[in-house]
């Protein structure tokens, strides 16, 4: 299909980028890759008015590590994530991670603070942030990332508010991301990720509902003693997915189990 009439403008700036978004109003839509939003516009499910183009933004790619924390630029994009030497050498899930990202083309176009800003239940970056505590850095504030995902496709951002940056703790330990799925390119039917960090295991699942999931029951387990496959028993603990022409609500709970003792077995 062909998407609806809209206007389109390019920013130079963070600053400009926000400006324009105050004037055009509550209709605007930021596009960076668009990996994600051009597609919805095509089938007509996003409509927005006006489009402010960030890729005249040049201060937003970058990978840096500062006080024990990974700093990310929101217009970095997949591509440079799954080469970044830096970032394998202080977070090596989220390299990984950003390997199993679509295709070469989306990778090639699409950035890290366009799937945080997206919102998909089935994006893995959303889960590797809140597993982590990571931060969304945005042009006036730091949100907690168990804050800022709030539905399906529904952030605490404001409508004129800009992801800048996402900042991760420096992680080196054990770590595994395992995505089900039917075709290599293929978003996760389920995903679980897990990352040793300090004295514990942190435990995150993509796709079992709304939002990205941390499986503190797992967590829990785990530090009381239990096996992985003990405490992957309890990866299902409050999770509600939908049914889908992908997989039943019942199917999804099985991988969340399946999953998680797979990837701590691995990661450990």
């Amino acid at each position: 299909m062909i998407p609806a009439a809209f206007e389109y403008s390019r920013a130079t700036s963070v600053a400009d980028a926000v400006n324009q978004l105050r004037t055009a109003g509550p209709e605007a839509k930021v596009i960076a890759g668009g990996q994600s939003l051009l597609p919805m516009m095509r089938l007509r499910l996003a409509q927005p008015g006006h489009l402010v183009d960030l890729n005249g933004i040049p201060d937003l790619d970058y990978v840096r590590v500062k006080d024990g924390s990974v700093q990310i630029g929101a217009m970095t994009r997949h591509a440079t994530l799954v080469r970044s030497e830096l970032l394998r050498a202080n977070l090596p899930l989220l390299a990984e991670v950003a390997k199993e990202v679509g295709d070469p083309q989306v990778r090639t176009r699409g950035t890290i603070g366009g799937v945080m800003a997206h919102a998909d239940a089935a994006g893995d970056y959303p889960t590797v942030a809140l597993m982590l505590d990571a931060e969304i850095v945005t042009d006036r504030r730091r949100i907690p990332a168990r804050d800022f995902f709030q539905h399906l496709f529904t952030t605490a951002l404001e409508p004129d508010e800009l992801v800048v940056e996402v900042d991760f703790p420096v992680s080196t330990g054990a770590h595994r991301y395992l995505k089900f799925r039917r075709r290599v390119f293929d978003w996760a039917i389920v995903a679980v990720g897990v990352q040793r960090l300090g004295d514990g295991w942190r435990v995150g699942i993509t796709h079992a509902g709304p939002t990205a999931v941390r499986a503190h029951a797992v967590e829990d387990a785990l530090r009381s003693g239990a096996t992985p496959a003990e405490a992957a028993e309890r990866a299902s603990d409050g999770l509600n997915p939908n049914s889908d022409v992908h997989a039943s609500s019942e199917f999804r709970l099985h991988l969340a189990q399946v999953l998680t003792r797979r990837a701590l077995e691995q990661a450990a």
